[in-house]
């Protein structure tokens, strides 16, 4: 695990025993910090480490604790520690912080963090993958994959790939990567922000804590921000005219210029984007882009970066194929929780046995409806059927309405053609069916499997 010498003797508040609150009680018991730990959750309080103090400290003296290091999914927007910390002039940050405030202590490495609303597992998972592939010491953490701190130092001139959210830029101060990566901003999160405009700024805050000289990329298809908002951002710490920046139809830095056809640096075409299997659709060329952007800013070869995104995996729930049955093709695409991740699914294939529907994030069609001519018909699912039901009907979509994930798959299998493609890509959150995206990507693959 990382520990540090700067935690040792401090006192610290942790708010919070899921796999990151456990892995941050973990890393600083061993650094020799002492730790007042509390969940509202019983059996959470039973599994913490032994060494930790278990106490309901919220509407006690804070001010006896050196920080207060909260879970990135506690709404600190309506919860009481909010209001409580402020009122004793106490700090609240995450496990991000704290790897930031261990960084002088590890050996000498660099740092990727990737935010923006979608597409950052998959961009974070790529880079990790390019790097490996090039031989390159490295890990990732954050909002993917093991915490962080429960990882171990890498070696030197390593690379940490870090994945976050909004939530968890929220409560980091001084992590300042060597290379920042936001994809792109769209609305989100209504319950955690002050409209879109306090949204966006959240996700921003990642290049307001590098320092000069360090590498910004912006990348993929939106960022709904004044010219003057970003431009506050990056022109006063990076070099150049938005240095390391990649815009929708206009790429800087080396005469690097991008298409949806394929990736170009310095004028040498190294790729084509039919030899990525696992990275179809338009969405999925931003990613590559911005992600060998990303791999060449920490010194990766361009034959390295080829080699990386013809043999990358992909990601369970992220248009991952299932299989191929009868000439129909089944994608699982359940980490489409909106209707900007779904789009670009939509985009990938010319015909489209499309299953969707969930809890709705919004009452309108977004961009999807730029691609409905895709869709062969619309099998609609969850507590959001009748309104995709009757949107979808409005443009003239055929609907079948499945209520279930599993009368979806089946009208969807009976009445799909060889070369179709039966696509789960449900632009709603999960909540009201499954436990979460991951579980009603696991029943759709279940459930092509038994066909």
């Amino acid at each position: 695990m990382i520990t540090a010498r700067a935690f040792a003797d401090k006192h610290y508040a942790v708010l919070g025993l899921a796999r990151s609150g456990m892995a941050t009680v973990e890393a600083l018991l061993a650094s020799d910090a002492r730790v007042t730990a509390w969940d509202d959750r019983e059996g959470a309080r039973a599994a913490a480490p032994e060494g930790a103090t278990i106490e309901d400290f919220v509407g006690g003296d804070l001010t006896r604790f050196d920080s207060i290091v909260v879970t990135p999914g506690l709404p600190l927007n309506r919860h009481p520690i909010a209001a409580a910390a402020r009122a004793a002039g106490m700090e609240i940050i995450g496990d991000i912080e704290l790897f930031a405030r261990a960084r002088a202590e590890l050996p000498p490495h660099k740092v990727v963090g990737i935010t923006g609303t979608n597409g950052k597992s998959t961009t974070t998972a790529l880079v990790h993958h390019i790097l490996k592939t090039a031989g390159v010491p490295t890990t990732m953490g954050g909002n993917i994959g093991l915490p962080i701190l429960s990882q171990d130092p890498l070696p030197e001139d390593g690379v940490y790939v870090l994945e976050l959210s909004s939530y968890q830029i929220d409560l980091t101060k001084s992590l300042d990567c060597d290379v920042a990566v936001l994809l792109n901003v769209t609305p989100d999160h209504h319950d955690r922000y002050d409209g879109f405009d306090s949204y966006m700024r959240s996700k921003l805050r990642l290049f307001s804590m590098q320092a000069a000289g360090n590498h910004a990329v912006l990348g993929n298809t939106r960022v709904d921000a004044p010219d003057d908002v970003i431009g506050n951002f990056f022109d006063d710490r990076h070099a150049g005219p938005h240095e390391h920046r990649i815009l929708m139809d206009t790429a800087w830095d080396h005469g690097t210029s991008f298409s949806f056809g394929g990736l170009w640096f310095d004028g040498v075409r190294i790729s084509s984007q039919k030899e990525w299997p696992a990275l179809q659709g338009p969405h999925n060329a931003w990613n590559a882009s911005v992600a060998a952007t990303a791999a060449r800013l920490v010194g990766v070869t361009t034959d390295s970066i080829v080699e990386g995104l013809k043999t990358y995996p992909g990601l369970p729930h992220r248009m991952q194929r299932i299989r191929e049955l009868s000439g129909v093709l089944y994608v699982n695409d359940s980490k489409a929780t909106n209707a900007e991740a779904a789009a670009p699914a939509l985009a990938a294939y010319p015909r489209i046995r499309w299953i969707v529907g969930g809890q709705a994030k919004s009452e309108d069609l977004g961009p999807m409806v730029d691609h409905l001519g895709h869709v062969v018909t619309a099998y609609t699912i969850g507590e959001a059927g009748p309104m995709f039901a009757r949107l979808l009907r409005g443009h003239g979509v055929a609907v079948s309405e499945c209520e279930t994930l599993e009368n979806a798959v089946a009208a969807a299998a009976g009445d799909s053609q060889p070369g179709e493609t039966v696509l789960l890509s449900p632009a709603s959150a999960s909540f009201d069916q499954f436990r979460d995206f991951e579980a009603r990507g696991d029943r759709f693959r279940e459930l092509v499997g038994a066909l």
